[in-house]
């Protein structure tokens, strides 16, 4: 066997980011979607709280991306609901918000300790915090 070839029996092991992203404003799923696939990330996209509750229930993601104020179900429901259901994710959510002076979106921030983004998100910082969040949150279990 020659070292320098590539062992074909081995499945080659890809760090790839699977990441959930939930606005139901287009033009920011639109804008930070590009940006993360720019950056070798697998975006899923939600409008908003019910479906993205449909993503989380079919599969595992390495970053959840929540807008809080979005139809149907807001961000703040959404989290609630994930952490009853699939608790071993809830250290991987990042808010993104236009409304964080709101005292009821501040409270429930306040509450959670988790990142923030305040819109309009810069691409820098998205991947900064994202980068961050992945170094502190447990490892997800393997298939």
């Amino acid at each position: 066997m020659d070292l320098n070839e590539p062992d074909s029996s081995q499945p080659l092991c890809l760090d790839i980011k699977h990441i959930l992203l939930l606005d139901d404003d287009p033009d920011v799923v639109s804008v930070l979607k590009d940006t993360l696939e720019s950056r070798h990330f697998i975006v899923s996209t939600a409008i908003n709280g019910v479906e993205g509750l449909r993503q989380i229930m079919a599969q595992d993601f390495d970053i959840i991306l929540c807008d809080l104020m979005m139809p149907s179900i807001p961000g703040d429901m959404f989290y609630i609901a994930v952490q009853r259901t699939k608790p071993h994710l809830i250290d991987r959510f990042i808010f993104i918000t236009g409304c964080s002076e709101n005292p009821k979106v501040a409270k429930f921030l306040h509450s959670v300790k988790h990142p923030v983004l305040l819109k309009p998100v810069m691409s820098d910082e998205v991947t900064r915090v994202i980068d961050h969040v992945l170094k502190q949150a447990p490892p997800l279990a393997q298939p």
